[in-house]
């Protein structure tokens, strides 16, 4: 089977694309924002809030592409895809009911939700308005997310992208116009805009995703009984991702608490350093993707001699990255914080701790590579415990350590690199351990 550079870079680099327009929506929003004469600071501290607590639940509740990606291609590594056909569209039903639920949940309390990361006076009522605008795109987020794994288990990674880069040009706009206005036909509308925006987009990339589902692949978007005998092991397998994401968001978590407790600048610092390391984090995941795609095929057919090259070469591709991105960031050190922002105080805190998020990059290559190969093999309940003791074991205390310390913000983010490292290394000897007897034995 191919993993020459270029098939793992057909897969991979449409991946890296799609996967850092998720936090790009985001991101946009910040950088319009952020430039607001209005109260700009606030609102900054308001979207790392509100996108601190979506990204929580889209994580939970998005792990269905992880489930539908492992579970699709190692049917089609096995020659066996007829036998999952109609899985898709039982998980995503699935998925979308618990959405409604989860919306139903959270709407009517969003002020308490909020006033639990520490959220006060104006960046309070900020979160609420931006929460009750985006929290209805939540539903359509889910739904493009488990269309976006079917295609991954299908080896597909092309139409995944040219749906995240069409949501990402229609949130770009409607940012510019709903957030500044055009005069005489829009009036500004400064956060709830960004809003706005992030919801149109979530919507047309919802109906872009389904036209190719239904025109390009031989996927039914149509539910029928029984369900799938494979449904039982989907379930297993989101239900360990979702505690091992409740995991992860409980870093999240304290970490927004303590950079909100810090006050505004610490939070607008924080929302800016935060989606800067995801969007390092999703152009990783491109390699990632192109790992868990490729091992569940992998493993269907029983290819461990290849499953190990595999991983061997991924881990190489995705150092590389890393390093780039470091370097990247480093020579354009100063100029980055001002893209989000002109207020001197939220970038003095920016500044002090940007180069610890550079220096993590090479280290989440390896650990979201080998977090997506083990995705794509099925191995949901190692990635769970593992994520247990990297958050409750190393995150927290390492956090609460260098707060008493009196680090603040770097507190965070030095917390953050030792969850990383914690995340990765295991990782690695369990593959090795796994495969490599199989892999001589063929």
């Amino acid at each position: 089977m191919d993993i020459s550079f270029k098939h793992i870079n057909k897969l991979a680099i449409p991946a890296l694309i799609s996967g850092v327009a998720e936090p790009l929506l985001s991101t946009t929003d910040l950088a319009i924002v952020g430039n607001i004469d209005q109260n700009a600071t606030e609102s900054l501290g308001a979207i790392g809030i509100v996108g601190a607590f979506l990204s929580m639940l889209i994580w939970v509740f998005g792990q269905t592409r992880s489930g539908i990606s492992a579970i699709v291609s190692q049917y089609l590594g096995a020659g066996k895809l007829e036998e999952v056909k109609n899985l898709p569209a039982q998980a995503i039903l699935i998925i979308v009911s618990a959405s409604f639920i989860i919306l139903g949940l959270t709407y009517p309390f969003a002020k308490a939700i909020f006033q639990l990361y520490n959220a006060e006076g104006l960046i309070l009522e900020y979160s609420v308005v931006y929460y009750k605008i985006r929290a209805f795109g939540f539903p359509f987020t889910l739904f493009t997310i488990a269309v976006f794994g079917t295609f991954r288990g299908l080896q597909n990674t092309f139409y995944p992208m040219i749906i995240a880069i069409i949501g990402t040009f229609i949130n770009i706009i409607f940012d510019v116009i709903l957030v500044y206005g055009v005069e005489g036909f829009i009036p500004a509308m400064n956060i709830e805009g960004a809003a706005y925006a992030s919801v149109i987009a979530q919507v047309v990339m919802a109906l872009i995703a389904v036209y190719l589902l239904l025109r390009k692949t031989a996927i039914s978007l149509k539910f029928q009984l029984p369900f799938n005998k494979e449904i039982p092991r989907f379930v297993s397998m989101v239900l360990n991702l979702f505690i091992r994401t409740l995991a992860l968001n409980s870093a999240l978590y304290f970490a927004t608490s303590y950079a909100t407790s810090y006050g505004k600048e610490y939070i607008a610092a924080y929302t800016i350093g935060i989606n800067l390391w995801l969007i390092g984090a999703f152009m990783i995941d491109g390699y990632s993707s192109a790992g868990n795609i490729l091992a569940g095929k992998f493993l269907g057919g029983k290819e461990y001699s290849t499953l190990l090259k595999l991983g061997n070469q991924l881990i190489i591709y995705g150092i590389v990255m890393g390093v780039f991105m470091a370097l990247v960031g480093f020579v354009f050190y100063e100029a980055i914080g001002r893209i989000f922002t002109q207020e001197t105080e939220v970038l003095q805190a920016f500044d002090q701790v940007f180069w610890i998020i550079l220096l993590m990059q090479p280290f989440c290559a390896v650990s979201f590579i080998y977090d997506g190969i083990f995705k794509g093999l099925g191995e949901m309940k190692f990635l769970r415990n593992l994520l247990l003791i990297a958050t409750f074991v190393v995150f927290i205390p390492v956090l609460l350590l260098f707060d008493t310390l009196g680090y603040q913000l770097s507190a965070i983010w030095i917390a953050f690199f030792a969850w990383i490292i914690i995340r990765g290394i295991p990782l690695i000897f369990k593959f090795r351990r796994k495969f490599l007897p199989l892999a001589q034995k063929t």
